[in-house]
């Protein structure tokens, strides 16, 4: 196939992503390809790979169970770990979720198949994860699924922590918890997806060797998050595992896909999840 002059890379505002892909867009890392930016939220992402829209693109797990035939993840850039989980919030204690409304933020995102998941009778109403706590605040919604920043300001908008998603994903499997993936088109050629691997592995190397310069960077795109906040999302988000999945991870994955699958969420499939280094 003809190669585009430039790849477009889709990721979100949020600080763990800006890190991670600041010295990539910034050109301080080499690349296979030049990049451009598309900074949106994660469930316009996923939206967006349904069409196939972006050649590279930040993900959810979830998102890419339904897209493998178009797309393969890097090894590189994504979002896994312990204790990284998406949280219930509601304005008093409420027990079973099954039958309640609980705002979501988005049918693909993988927060939304954890609940589901956990209690599969609840009733999600996808929306912008910022939406998410003032719809629940304003008592539209018994409970919200919250994301990003959100597990550290929640308490702010007068909400008080239900549920835990990640700590039931972790005494349930054992796995840390895959939240986001970096995809690329299967249709690049293998040593354009290799590549792009590398550079993200490299933007990542350079944002940790050089802290301070993608700070103005992250700061530009963090809403109205306060320093503190901002910091204490890239340190939750970004790990061992955004710099190689690893084996572990991979099981991880495998482990989410073969549950999403077993529901209904997802299709069987032989497809590689991940880039052949």
């Amino acid at each position: 196939m003809s190669l585009p002059p430039t790849l477009d890379l889709g990721y979100s505002f949020c600080p763990n992503d800006t890190f991670i892909f600041y010295a990539l867009h910034a050109g301080r890392v080499p690349a296979p390809l030049p990049v451009q930016e598309r900074l949106e939220d994660v469930q316009t992402l996923n939206e967006w790979a349904r069409e196939g829209r972006l050649p590279v693109t930040k993900i959810s797990y979830r998102a890419y169970f339904e897209v493998m035939d178009r797309y393969v993840a890097l090894r590189s850039g994504g979002a896994l770990g312990r204790g990284v989980g998406p949280l219930v919030v509601a304005r008093e204690e409420l027990g079973d979720l099954n039958g309640k409304r609980v705002a979501s933020p988005g049918n693909l995102t993988t927060a939304d198949l954890l609940l589901r998941l956990a209690y599969p009778d609840a009733l999600l109403t996808p929306m912008r994860y910022d939406e998410v706590m003032p719809a629940v605040a304003r008592g539209e919604y018994d409970a919200g699924l919250i994301i990003h920043e959100s597990r550290f300001t929640y308490q702010e908008h007068g909400l008080v922590k239900l549920m835990d998603l990640g700590a039931w994903w972790e005494g349930e499997t054992g796995l840390p918890l895959p939240l986001g993936a970096i995809l690329v088109r299967r249709d690049l050629p293998q040593e354009v997806q290799r590549g792009l691997n590398a550079a993200v592995r490299e933007s990542l190397d350079y944002a940790y060797a050089h802290p301070e310069e993608p700070r103005a960077y992250i700061r530009q795109h963090a809403l109205e998050m306060s320093d503190e906040v901002m910091q204490a999302h890239i340190d939750l988000y970004v790990n061992d595992f955004s710099r190689d999945v690893g084996e572990e991870g991979e099981r991880a994955v495998r482990e989410l896909y073969r549950r999403a699958v077993e529901v209904g969420a997802a299709r069987p499939s032989e497809l590689p999840l991940f880039v052949r280094e």
